[in-house]
């Protein structure tokens, strides 16, 4: 009889620590008393995190198919998937509810974006015709426009916040680019990858803006380097 409760006991107490495991994996808890819970736990299943990218991936693409929608989309993507490796509260009616915040500004930042967008490709065009002199030049002047565009709206999407809005987010864009430009290149890499994926395979814009809104997340939170 005591044996039986002794194995008893052992299996509970199995359980209990694989319980504890699990939730200092992914932040849920249970957590054992000699433990600290990971800084961004939701990061530590990379299955599940790979799941997410990719769900926000399909919403970014829902919401911001519009084009002129996608800044609104970039910034609950990004807010979307920042709960998530924080292990604090990731679901989709917190998701919407940061669309319809980031909607109303969203829509006038989408819609200058698309103009600029629109001239800098008309001037790439141009360039490439031949029709004008120095038009190598000009086609420079429209990629990098273009690029930089991509570096200011992914930026803009990480730094919105339902309580400070765009206007604060674009006010604080060129010091938060400024004071980190290894991570300004960064999201500059990414809005080539996201150019290069969509241009190569058209659903490939799918993963890729997943991949883009993990990225915004993930950047400012690298460990950094300091001289002196």
């Amino acid at each position: 009889m005591e044996q039986t409760m002794d194995r008893n006991h052992e299996r509970a107490a199995r359980r209990a620590d694989a319980a504890a495991r699990r939730g200092e994996r992914d932040g849920s808890g249970p957590t054992r008393d000699d433990h600290t819970v990971a800084r961004f736990p939701g990061a530590t299943a990379k299955f599940a995190l790979l799941g997410e990218v990719l769900l926000v991936g399909v919403l970014v693409t829902l919401v911001g198919i519009l084009i002129v929608t996608l800044p609104a989309a970039l910034a609950a993507g990004t807010r979307h998937l920042r709960r998530f490796i924080r292990a604090e509260g990731s679901s989709l009616g917190l998701f919407f509810g940061d669309v319809r915040g980031a909607l109303p500004g969203g829509l006038a930042i989408g819609a200058g974006a698309v103009l600029l967008a629109a001239v800098l490709a008309f001037d790439i065009v141009i360039a490439s015709s031949g029709l004008l002199p120095g038009g190598a030049l000009m086609a420079v002047v429209g990629w990098v426009g273009l690029l930089a565009l991509s570096v200011a709206l992914l930026a803009a999407a990480g730094l919105w916040s339902p309580q400070s809005g765009w206007r604060a987010a674009l006010r604080t864009l060129p010091r938060s680019l400024a004071d980190d430009i290894p991570g300004a290149l960064y999201l500059a890499a990414t809005g080539v990858f996201v150019g290069v994926a969509t241009w190569a395979l058209l659903p490939l814009v799918i993963p890729a803006l997943g991949c883009a809104a993990l990225a915004v997340v993930a950047i400012p939170e690298r460990p950094r380097h300091r001289v002196g």
